[in-house]
């Protein structure tokens, strides 16, 4: 067989009778990737990417509303222990050497019986003359409580501030003119003697930041009769003026501290110091429900920042979180009061209140197995 002609590779021939020009074209050559080098694998292909699936919402279960609410309570606990443990520390006023020096070395908390001496600072101007005081230095206490807690006690004992009793150096005087006289330290030597107990620590409450705290709070509830005292001559002397209706009364921290210090209320002529102890300790109890409170806890934050600038302690931040703890662990008990049962003439003239020895041991007795 002849073999067949080879076609043109040139440019095709014109076709004379047509009115333009034919051309055909020429595939094009692809261009070729780089080769791999020696030992290395060849490139796979990319794949094209996937779109990324969405993940499913978690159901709010009541599971899940449980484990979030109890992560909540629990940050928010620790986020108040930070704030009282700094306030604490670096907030808080110390007493004086001389008193850390009177007290009795406690036990371990929680498990060891400790007794705390309360002291609430008068607010008295210094310089103020009335029978039994000093001209100058520092107030008289206003309040007087022991507390007994730890190793499964909890008890509270008031002493009225008018009780006469025998001050180390001074003699015969009302209990509240220790704290003018020596401060803390002859306060915690005086009641060491008169009851015959050991003090382990002592706590001054400053009367002066004391509304601080209530309102930190957001107020407390007050239940009792009617009351309508002027403190220090009332609003129209510069002072203040204390009006409460019979029953329960949300109050605020200057309504609770006037309430705290008044003596002579104009709606009840039988109205005294007796009373106004009974009172101060109705106010302690609406402090620690309003704690207790769920409105309490979400301010928790606030109560912890002005707990500790209110006092002054021989306690420091882990000694007042133990105590608080402890607290917490032996209940509040039952408040007592050491009434008195007669009263009697000071050297100076002015007049106290005598408590009988026998009734003071058996009240003693209650309050050491509380």
């Amino acid at each position: 067989m002849s073999p067949e002609p080879r076609k043109p590779t040139g440019p095709p021939e014109r076709d004379p009778t047509a009115s333009y020009n034919v051309y055909r074209s020429r595939p094009r050559a692809r261009p070729t990737e780089p080769p791999e080098p020696p030992g290395k694998a060849p490139r796979q292909p990319r794949q094209p990417r996937q779109p990324r699936a969405k993940r499913p919402r978690k159901r709010w279960t009541l599971r899940r509303i449980i484990k979030t609410a109890v992560l909540a309570v629990v940050g928010w606990v620790l986020l108040s222990f930070v704030i009282f443990l700094f306030s604490a520390q670096f907030l808080q006023d110390r007493v004086d050497g001389k008193a850390k020096a009177a007290l009795n070395q406690p036990g371990l908390p929680i498990i060891s019986p400790t007794n705390v001496l309360i002291l609430g600072s008068d607010l008295r101007a210094k310089g103020t003359k009335e029978p039994g005081a000093a001209t100058s230095g520092p107030s008289r206490s206003d309040s007087i409580q022991l507390m007994r807690v730890g190793g499964g006690h909890g008890s509270k004992l008031s002493i009225p501030r008018d009780t006469v009793v025998d001050i180390p150096g001074y003699g015969l005087n009302k209990v509240n003119a220790a704290f003018a006289f020596g401060g803390a330290a002859l306060s915690i030597r005086t009641l060491r003697s008169y009851l015959g107990i050991e003090i382990n620590h002592v706590i001054v409450v400053n009367f002066d930041k004391f509304p601080d705290l209530i309102d930190s709070m957001g107020g407390i509830d007050f239940t009792g009769g009617c009351v309508i005292s002027k403190i220090n001559g009332g609003f129209a002397n510069g002072g203040y003026t204390l009006r409460l209706k019979a029953g329960t009364n949300h109050i605020d921290g200057k309504q609770a501290l006037a309430l705290a210090r008044t003596r002579k209320n104009e709606c009840n002529s039988s109205y005294n110091d007796l009373t106004r102890v009974v009172n101060q300790q109705k106010i302690i109890s609406a402090m620690r429900s309003r704690l207790h409170s769920p409105f309490g806890f979400i301010r928790w934050p606030l109560i912890a920042w002005s707990a500790p600038q209110t006092i002054s302690s021989d306690m420091g931040a882990a000694g007042l979180l133990g105590l608080a703890a402890t607290i917490g662990v032996s209940g509040g008990g039952s408040p007592a009061v050491l009434k008195p049962d007669g009263a009697v003439t000071l050297p100076d003239g002015g007049a106290g209140l005598t408590v009988s020895p026998d009734y003071r041991e058996r009240q003693v007795q209650k309050f050491l197995d509380g």
